[in-house]
C-alpha cells in the first residue's frame, strides 16, 4: 500500500545533496528540514503559532510518552494530532522503540515484540510491531515508523572500534526486517505514510545489506536508525553513504535524533532529508544560544550587562526585542520566559540554517556552508 497524499519530488542536486519537496495530506514541507521535537504534543512552551512564525513546517511526536500519557483513544477521540494539539500541519511520529529500550525498565525483546514497566507507574507494558502501527495510526500522524530493534546503549558503547558485538548487530538488523514486513502487513490507514528503519549498527555491509532487504519491503520513505550514539562522525557519515547505496532516490530519507548543526550539514551534503533532535531546545533551556559565531553561554557573568541582541542577524522574537543582559537575567533566576526566548532562538537558528542549506543546494555552494558550520562548531562566543 501507498500513502494516499503523500508524495516526494527530488528537485536540485549538489553532489549527493539533493533539495525536494515533500507532499502530505496536512501541508508541504520543502526538504532537507528538521523537525521540532513535540514530545507530549507540544515543544516545550512554545505554541503552534510561535513554530510557524520561525517557519517550522512538519513536528515530531513521540509514541511511547504520548500512548503512556495521555493515551491514544483521547487523542483519536478528539481529531488525533491535528485536532489534539494546536499544530495543523503535518507530524511524523516515531515508533517509540528506542524510548522503550532507552526509558523502560526491565526490557525483554523477543521475535513478537518489547515488553517493558512504565516509568510511570511501573506497570508491564507489551509494544509489538503491529500495535507502534495501530497507535500511529490512531494518532493521526501524517507519516508513521516501523517498530525496529533498537540494542541497549552500553552494547553499542563496549569500544570504539566495534561498537558492540558485530553478532548482535546483524541479530537487531535482521529482527528489525522481520518487524518491518510485519509493520507494513498490519498497516490500514491509506492517508498515512509509513517509513522503514535501516539497521546494523557500525558495520557498512550490515547497512547496506539492511537498506536492500528494507527498500525491497517497499515503504513510503527510509529512515537510518541507532545512529549518533557514539560512532564518529565521518563514520557515521559512511554509514549514511552505505544504506543510500540501497534505497530509493525517489523516497525521502530521514536521520533520525541527529542534532549538530555540522552533524546535520554534513548529513545534507550525503543526501538525508529529513532531521530531528532535541539538542536546540535542551541546550536552551541549559543558556547554550546557537550564533552565527559560534556557541553562546549566556549563563557567563560577562553578560550580564551586555545590551546586544544574541545575535545582531537573527529575527526570532529573543533578538528583536531583548538584551543579552536580560536574557543571561532569566535564565539566571530560572524564570519560564528565559528559557522561552532562548528555545525561540534556537529553533529560529536551526530552522534558517536549513534554508540556507535549501538555497545553497539550488545554487551548487552547499560545501562552502558545510565548511563554514564546522569551522564554528567548537567556537564558543
Amino acid at each position: 500500500m501507498k500513502a494516499r497524499g503523500f508524495s516526494f519530488e527530488p528537485g536540485a542536486r549538489d553532489g549527493e545533496a539533493r533539495r525536494g519537496r515533500l507532499t502530505t495530506p496536512h501541508g508541504v514541507v520543502e526538504t532537507p528540514a528538521f523537525m521540532p521535537v513535540a514530545t507530549y504534543g507540544a515543544v516545550r512552551g512554545l505554541s503552534g503559532g510561535d513554530l510557524r512564525e520561525l517557519g517550522a513546517q512538519i513536528l515530531l511526536s513521540n509514541t511511547y510518552h504520548l500512548h503512556e500519557r495521555p493515551g491514544e483513544d483521547v487523542i483519536a477521540e478528539l481529531g488525533g494530532l491535528h485536532g489534539f494539539t494546536d499544530w495543523s500541519g503535518p507530524w511524523l511520529t516515531d515508533s517509540g522503540g528506542f524510548q522503550v529500550t532507552s526509558l523502560g525498565d526491565r526490557v525483554r525483546v523477543d521475535e513478537d515484540g518489547v515488553s517493558f514497566a512504565s516509568t510511570l507507574d511501573g506497570r508491564r507494558h507489551r509494544l509489538r510491531p503491529e500495535d507502534a502501527v495501530a497507535i500511529q495510526e490512531r494518532l493521526g500522524s501524517d507519516v508513521a515508523m516501523v517498530l525496529d530493534e533498537c540494542l541497549p546503549l552500553e552494547s553499542r558503547l563496549e569500544g570504539a572500534e566495534t561498537l558492540g558485538d558485530p553478532g548482535r548487530a546483524r541479530a537487531a538488523m535482521e529482527r528489525t526486517l522481520r518487524w518491518a514486513a510485519r509493520s507494513r502487513a498490519a498497516r490500514k490507514r491509506e492517508d498515512q505514510a509509513l517509513f522503514g528503519i535501516v539497521q546494523g549498527g557500525n558495520r557498512s555491509e550490515l547497512r547496506r545489506e539492511s537498506a536492500d532487504a528494507t527498500a525491497a519491503l517497499g515503504f513510503d520513505g527510509y529512515a537510518h536508525g541507532g545512529l549518533g550514539l557514539g560512532e564518529a562522525p565521518d563514520a557515521r557519515v559512511d554509514l549514511v553513504r552505505a544504506a543510500h547505496a540501497g534505497l530509493p532516490a525517489e523516497a525521502p530519507r530521514y536521520l533520525m535524533g541527529i542534532g549538530r548543526p555540522e552533524d546535520i550539514l554534513a548529513a545534507v551534503a550525503a543526501g538525508v532529508d529529513l532531521f530531528d533532535c532535541v539538542v536546540p531546545t535542551r541546550h536552551a533551556r541549559h543558556g547554550l544560544l546557537y550564533t552565527q559565531h559560534g556557541l553562546l553561554p549566556i549563563k557567563n557573568s560577562r553578560f550580564r550587562g551586555d545590551p546586544d541582541p544574541v545575535d545582531a542577524d537573527c529575527d526570532c522574537p529573543a533578538c528583536r526585542a531583548h538584551s543579552r543582559a536580560y536574557l543571561a537575567h532569566l535564565v539566571h533566576s530560572g524564570e519560564a520566559l528565559g528559557a522561552r526566548l532562548a528555545s525561540l532562538h534556537n529553533l529560529r537558528f536551526y530552522l534558517r540554517l536549513m534554508a540556507r542549506a535549501r538555497e545553497a543546494i539550488a545554487a551548487g555552494g552547499l560545501a562552502g556552508l558545510v565548511s563554514e558550520v564546522a569551522r564554528l562548531a567548537d567556537v564558543r562566543v
